[in-house]
C-alpha cells in the first residue's frame, strides 16, 4: 500500500471521530487533547534525547497534563468547589490565569528539585528541554482546550448576540453557543488542513522559488501563498456556513492567522526534526508520521486564535 493511500485511509477514519469529539466538547474534548498532547510531548522529548538531553519524561508528561487541565478552569472549579463543599470546606478557587501561573511555578520548582538529586547528564539541558516541551507542546495544546471552553456564559459575550434577557441562563441559548465552540475548533482544524493541502499541491505544480531551504527544501513561496489564500477563503466560508457570530473582518483575520502562523508552525517543527536528524517525529499515525507532524501547525495557530478571540473579539 502506498504512503499516499495510507494517508487517505487514516484521514477518512480519523476526521469523523475528531469532528464528533470537537462537537461533544467537555470531558471528551479534554481527554482527547490530553492524549494527543501527552503523545506529542513524548515525541518532543525523544527528539531532545537525540541531541544529548535527558528530559524528565514522566514528570514532564504529568506536568503537561496539569497545564492542560488549567484551561478547563470553569468545569474544574465547579467540580472542585462542589466536592469541597460536601465536606464543609469553603475556600476561594483561583482564576484561570492564577491557576496556570501556580501550576507553572510548582512544576518549575519540582523539576529543579528532582534534577538536583538526579545526577544524570547536563542539568541545564535536562531542565531546559523538559520545560521547553511543557511550554511548546502542553501549554499550546492547552490553549485549544481554552478555545473550546470560551463558548460558555460570562466568557462568551452572550448579550452581544442574543436579545433575550435570560440569555446567560437559557439552556437552549447556552447549548447553541457551546455548539459554536465546537464549530470553531473544527473550523480551525479545517482551515489548517485546507492551507496545508493547497500549499502542497500548488507548490508541487507551480513552485519555483524556495521558501526556507535550510529548514524545508521542498516548500516554495508559490505553495505558501496558495496555502495562505485558501486559508482565508476557507475562513470566510466558515463564517457563512457555521460561524454566524463572526463578522467578515473577523473571519478574514482568522484566515490570516492560520495562513501565516500555521505554515510557520510547520517550519518550526521541521527545524526541530532536521536538528535531531529525523524525517518524522514518530510513526504513530500511519502515512502521517507522528502527532507533532500532524498537529505542528495547530501548536502555533491555537494560542494566537485563543488570544484573539478571548482578548479582542470577545472583550
Amino acid at each position: 500500500m502506498s504512503n499516499h493511500l495510507r494517508r487517505i485511509i487514516t484521514a477518512a477514519i480519523a476526521i469523523p471521530i475528531i469532528i464528533l469529539i470537537c462537537m461533544a466538547g467537555g470531558i471528551f474534548f479534554l481527554s482527547f487533547i490530553i492524549l494527543i498532547s501527552s503523545l506529542a510531548l513524548i515525541e518532543f522529548y525523544k527528539l531532545a534525547e537525540r541531541k544529548g538531553a535527558k528530559p524528565l519524561l514522566t514528570v514532564g508528561v504529568l506536568a503537561g497534563i496539569l497545564v492542560n487541565l488549567s484551561f478547563y478552569h470553569v468545569k474544574l472549579r465547579d467540580f472542585t468547589v462542589g466536592l469541597l463543599e460536601t465536606y464543609g470546606i469553603l475556600i476561594p478557587f483561583p482564576s484561570q490565569s492564577q491557576l496556570l501561573i501556580i501550576t507553572i511555578i510548582v512544576i518549575i520548582v519540582i523539576l529543579k528539585l528532582i534534577e538536583l538529586f538526579r545526577n544524570n547528564g547536563s542539568a541545564i539541558l535536562n531542565v531546559s528541554s523538559t520545560l521547553a516541551g511543557i511550554f511548546y507542546v502542553s501549554l499550546f495544546f492547552g490553549t485549544f482546550i481554552g478555545l473550546r471552553e470560551l463558548f460558555v456564559p460570562f466568557d462568551f459575550p452572550m448579550g452581544r448576540y442574543f436579545q433575550s434577557p435570560d440569555c446567560y441562563t437559557n439552556p437552549e441559548i447556552i447549548n447553541q453557543v457551546y455548539q459554536w465552540g465546537g464549530y470553531t475548533v473544527i473550523s480551525v482544524l479545517a482551515m489548517i488542513w485546507i492551507c496545508d493541502t493547497a500549499a502542497f499541491y500548488i507548490g508541487s505544480a507551480f513552485g519555483k522559488h524556495k521558501l526556507f531551504p535550510r529548514v524545508s527544501p521542498n516548500k516554495s513561496w508559490e505553495g505558501a501563498i496558495g496555502g495562505f489564500l485558501f486559508a482565508v477563503m476557507g475562513a470566510v466560508a466558515t463564517k457563512f456556513l457555521i460561524l454566524p457570530y463572526l463578522s467578515l473582518g473577523s473571519a478574514i483575520i482568522l484566515g490570516i492567522i492560520v495562513g501565516i502562523f500555521g505554515q510557520i508552525g510547520d517550519l518550526i517543527e521541521s527545524l526541530f526534526k532536521r536538528d535531531a536528524g529525523v524525517k518524522d517525529s514518530s510513526n504513530f499515525i500511519p502515512g502521517h508520521g507522528g502527532i507533532l507532524d500532524r498537529f505542528d501547525s495547530l501548536l502555533l495557530v491555537s494560542p494566537i486564535v485563543y488570544l484573539y478571540l478571548d482578548f479582542v473579539l470577545f472583550s
